[in-house]
C-alpha cells in the first residue's frame, strides 16, 4: 500500500481521525506527538494529558507512537518572532508560523527521519495535484477551513503531506470518532495559541514585556487616559481599553482604531461602525506564493484578512518591493497589521503575506 505515513498525533478527535481513515486505508501508519511548549504549573499547557491521550489512540488503533520535543525550536523560530512582532506594535498570529516552521518544517523533517514517505495532519484543508505541482484548496467544511493557516507553509512541503480531512465536515469525523471507540471522540477543540493553551493573553504576554504605558488619544486628538503597552491591544477591541464614559462622549462603546509606535499612543474611537475603523486599502508584504511565482492576478479572487472571514472580493496588484497591495471592494472592518492576508481564486489559496498597512 505505498510507504509509510507518519501522523502528527496530537492527542485531539482530528488527528485520531486521520490515523484512522489512513488506517482502515491499509496504509503503513506511525504516530508522532509534538511537544512545542513547556509544561506550566498553571496548567494552561495541556501537553502532558495530550500526549497521553494520543499514547491511548495509539494502542487503540495498534500503530506505533513517536515523541519528539521541538519546544527550544518553537521558541526560537516562532515565539521569539511573535514577541519581536508585538513589540513593534503588531499583532501577530503565531500559529501561521508555526505551520510553517514546526508542523510542515521540523516536524516534516523527523517524520522523514523516521522512514516516512508523508507527513499527514488533521487540517481542514485538500491538496489537489495539478499541473503546476501540489495545489492548496479551502476544506469542504466552510466552518472548519484551516487553509488560511497554512498559506505561509512551503509549497514543496505539500509534496510530502496529506490531509485526510479536508474533505469532511467536523461532525463527519465526530461520529467516525465514536463508531471507531476512540477515546478522544468527545475530546473538546483546542482554541488557544498554537501550543500555548488557552490563558489569560494580556497576563501572559506581560511575563515576556514590559508594560509600557502611553497615552490613549481620540480621533480628534483629545486624550482620554492612558494605556498600559501597544502589544497589549488590537484593532477593533471593545473591552479593557480602560477608558469608561467621557464627559460630553454619546456613550457609545470606544474601540481601538489605530496604534502610533513612534509616539507610544494609542488611538481610540466611538461606535462599532466609526469610519476609523474602516479601510480600503491593504498591502502586505514576505508573501509565500502557492502557485507560480509572480502568478497571474487578472483574474477574479478574494482574500481573507482575518480567520473565519467570508471571502471579500478583491483586486490584487504586485508591487515591486514583492508585496501586494490589496483593493478589497467594500470596505473593511478593523483590518489589523500583523494579521494575514490570505489570496484565493476559487477554492485554491494562491498564498498570503503579513499586512503590514492600511489606509482608508
Amino acid at each position: 500500500m505505498g510507504g509509510r505515513i507518519i501522523v502528527a498525533l496530537s492527542g485531539g478527535v482530528d488527528s485520531a481521525v486521520t490515523a484512522l481513515l489512513l488506517k482502515r486505508a491499509g496504509h503503513d501508519v506511525q504516530g508522532l506527538f509534538m511537544q512545542n511548549w513547556e509544561q506550566d504549573e498553571a496548567g494552561y499547557c495541556t501537553a502532558a494529558e495530550d500526549f497521553q491521550d494520543a499514547r491511548r489512540v495509539a494502542a487503540e488503533l495498534g500503530i506505533a507512537l513517536h515523541r519528539v520535543d521541538l519546544s527550544a525550536q518553537y521558541r526560537e523560530r516562532v515565539f521569539s518572532d511573535f514577541l519581536a512582532a508585538s513589540r513593534a506594535g503588531l499583532t501577530p498570529n503565531p500559529d501561521v508560523l508555526c505551520n510553517r516552521e514546526i508542523k510542515f518544517g521540523e516536524c516534516l523533517r523527523h517524520a522523514r527521519r523516521l522512514g516516512g514517505d508523508l507527513l499527514a495532519t488533521g487540517h481542514y484543508a485538500r491538496i489537489v495535484q495539478g499541473a503546476d505541482g501540489p495545489q492548496l484548496h479551502k476544506g469542504v467544511d466552510a466552518g472548519k477551513d484551516q487553509s488560511y493557516f497554512l498559506h505561509a507553509v512551503e509549497r514543496s512541503a505539500f509534496a510530502h503531506a496529506l490531509l485526510p480531512l479536508g474533505d469532511l465536515h467536523k461532525q463527519q469525523v465526530r461520529e467516525l470518532a465514536h463508531e471507531a471507540g476512540l477515546p478522544v471522540a468527545a475530546k473538546r477543540d483546542s482554541t488557544g495559541i498554537c501550543f500555548i493553551g488557552e490563558r489569560p493573553f494580556r497576563e501572559f504576554l506581560g511575563q515576556f514585556l514590559p508594560h509600557t504605558p502611553g497615552p490613549i488619544l481620540d480621533v480628534a486628538g483629545t486624550q482620554l487616559g492612558e494605556h498600559v503597552g501597544l502589544p497589549f491591544y488590537t484593532l477593533g477591541q471593545r473591552g479593557g481599553i480602560g477608558i469608561g464614559g467621557q464627559r460630553g462622549s454619546s456613550g457609545d462603546a470606544w474601540y481601538v482604531v489605530g496604534k502610533r509606535v513612534a509616539d507610544n499612543t494609542l488611538l481610540v474611537a466611538q461606535g462599532s461602525e466609526h469610519p476609523a475603523l474602516y479601510s480600503r486599502r491593504v498591502i502586505a508584504a514576505s508573501v509565500n506564493w502557492l502557485c507560480e511565482s509572480p502568478p497571474p492576478l487578472a483574474r477574479d479572487l478574494s482574500v481573507r484578512l482575518r480567520y473565519r472571514q467570508a471571502d471579500q472580493a478583491a483586486t490584487v496588484i504586485l508591487r515591486d518591493d514583492g508585496g501586494v497591495d490589496i483593493q478589497p471592494l467594500a470596505p473593511q472592518r478593523a483590518v489589523t497589521p500583523g494579521q494575514s492576508a490570505v489570496i484565493y481564486c476559487g477554492t485554491r489559496c494562491l498564498g498570503g503575506g503579513v499586512i503590514v498597512q492600511t489606509a482608508l
